[in-house]
């Protein structure tokens, strides 16, 4: 019996609150920071149902895969990986296909600290160490572990045929081939190859990696990912390129046909993509101002386009003016995810079999929860970092204490506002303070050349080493970061700014970027404005710039080519 769009809604509502409330108890001792950690616990996924608690808060990264869900690997905070669950195809790489409750240890993985991991449908397990190595494991019935043969690979070997002097950061998989992305830009892919997706120009099984050239010759890719059997690559530049089967129209051509080498999409002509996910048959793209364009499958609404038609052109999904920072898919599922700047979650698409056609707003506070509470199956759709709930770190407890007045030893005022700290710590940390603080016994200390928001943002970085400022007022911290001398602070402003870069205030912070000579924002802000000229131009930004920044902008943008026909 089919339930009501009200009632499912609220299903969905109780459901997302249920995972929070399982997992992350509600408690007054606990700060904000360690709740929001907590969200990623594994306690979501059944497969780890019986693992001891001790042994849960050993866990800082995880991955549930298989056709069940019933698959897991993990990495302890000693980097000792382990395994768990049915072993389909000696997928778990413990040298056996012997399923397992408990967990066993890989030892050939511990040590390698791993950065990236994908998996088939097979399944087989691929991933990417901090040296650029890669291993493969698990079903091997069409090459896709890249060695050569097609018997299936029962413990994590080397993957070394023309990788041997690359280093390689990305690993993405599709239902039976995969693909890997260098520190040069380069993409290689091997495995299945039916429909193209290995973009070799054939459709024949590609047994060991081979680099994807064609269109993508002399070119920087940034960021891959697989549908079950297409690839997608992003470059540098913002554009996007598709590969491998597209019956559903999942390459973003606008037509239904396979294509065997990579394809740009035309329709994205104009649009900087900066993140890509592929679902079984769909695909999101994430652009450089938040908005989020969807194409191919749609049979349970996860384009979000409120309809169930298949598109074969990019359509961009209404997020009611929201800006997204992350988008997030499954080869395995047909759902749908993204996150907003502000920290609220969306979901649509197949959520517990039932169909979502329009972006929903959920109680979580990561994409990896949807996954975990909604999927079919409930795998992970990415590699998982997670946080334990009762150990804290030093760094986490650092920044428990900040800002407490409890233990404190000196205390700023700003703006009449009260920001509590440690004297020990800020000379440890910063080199001004460490002057200041040898010459004064004061308990408190009253600022007034910076604003309340941005000095305590950078107090608390001092505490964190993050920032947590939407780009106007990292700007301001910028400016701090400029007078204290603070060059670690002073990239960070600039990564944020970046972050937010949107065509109403890229003028804004082409000049701020100017004013405290930070180069490489200066050169992103005016790559960013000379990409969205005309909208950039009809800003009263652009309107109020100051003369001689606009002199040096136009005859900057004359040389870069902005105005030829």
């Amino acid at each position: 019996m089919m339930i009501s769009c009200v009632h499912f809604f609220i299903l969905i509502r109780a459901c997302s609150q249920q995972c929070e409330e399982e997992t992350c108890p509600s408690s007054p001792l606990l700060s904000s920071s360690v709740q929001k950690s907590s969200m990623l616990d594994v306690g979501k996924w059944p497969v780890f149902a019986l693992l001891p608690p001790e042994e849960l808060r050993l866990i800082r990264q995880a991955c549930v895969f298989g056709s069940a869900a019933n698959e897991a690997l993990y990495v302890t905070v000693n980097d000792e990986v382990f395994a768990l669950g049915t072993n389909c195809s000696g997928c778990l790489g413990l040298g056996d296909m012997q399923s397992t409750i408990e967990s066993r240890r890989i030892d050939v993985l511990c040590g390698k600290k791993i950065v990236s991991l994908s998996y088939g449908t097979g399944p087989h397990v691929v991933i990417a160490t901090a040296e650029g190595e890669v291993y493969a494991w698990g079903h091997n019935g069409y090459s896709q572990l890249g060695n050569g043969t097609t018997n299936h690979g029962l413990t994590p070997a080397l993957v070394s045929t023309n990788l041997i002097n690359k280093r390689v950061t990305e690993v993405a998989c599709g239902s039976h081939h995969t693909i890997a992305l260098t520190t040069e830009g380069e993409v290689y892919a091997w495995g299945y190859n039916n429909s193209g997706q290995v973009g070799s120009g054939s459709t024949a099984n590609q047994p060991t990696p081979r680099r994807v050239s064609s269109c993508l010759q002399n070119k920087v890719v940034v960021n891959i990912a697989c549908g079950q059997l297409c690839s997608m690559a992003v470059l540098d530049n913002g554009e996007t390129y598709g590969w491998g089967y597209n019956c559903n129209g999942q390459l973003g051509l606008g037509n239904n046909g396979n294509q065997q080498t990579p394809c740009r999409i035309a329709a994205l002509q104009g649009v900087n993509i900066v993140q890509v996910a592929c679902g079984y048959a769909h695909t999101l793209a994430l652009t450089d101002e938040g908005f989020v364009y969807a194409w191919g499958a749609n049979s349970y609404g996860q384009l979000g386009t409120g309809n169930k038609s298949n598109q074969a052109l990019p359509t961009l999904i209404n997020m009611d003016k929201e800006r997204m920072v992350e988008v997030a898919a499954c080869h395995t599922s047909h759902t749908s995810a993204a996150k907003t700047q502000s920290g609220q979650v969306l979901m649509w698409g197949q959520c517990r079999g039932q169909a979502v056609p329009y972006p929903h707003i959920t109680h979580f506070s990561s994409t990896d929860d949807v996954f975990a509470c909604f999927a079919t199956p409930a795998v992970t759709w990415r590699l998982l970092t997670v946080d334990g709930d009762d150990y804290l770190t030093v760094a986490q407890s650092l920044k428990r204490e900040f800002d407490s007045p409890e233990i404190s030893d000196l205390k700023f005022l700003v703006d009449g506002k009260c920001i509590h700290v440690h004297k020990a710590l800020l000379k440890i940390r910063c080199e001004h303070f460490r002057a200041l603080l040898n010459e004064t016994d004061e308990e408190a200390i009253e600022i007034h050349q910076f604003s309340y928001l941005v000095y305590r943002a950078f107090l608390e970085y001092l505490y964190t080493d993050t920032i947590n400022l939407p780009p106007e007022d990292a700007i301001g911290l910028l400016d701090l970061a400029t007078y204290y001398r603070e060059t670690r602070l002073k990239r960070l402003c600039q990564e944020t700014i970046k972050r937010g870069i949107s065509e109403e205030n890229a003028i804004t912070l082409l000049s701020a970027a100017v004013k405290y000579e930070a180069r490489d924002l200066e050169d992103f802000c005016f790559k960013f404005c000379v990409n969205h000229l005309t909208a950039v131009t009809q800003t009263q930004a652009f309107a109020d710039m100051d003369h001689d920044l606009l002199k040096n902008f136009i005859s900057k943008a004359s040389r870069y080519g902005a105005f030829k026909n």
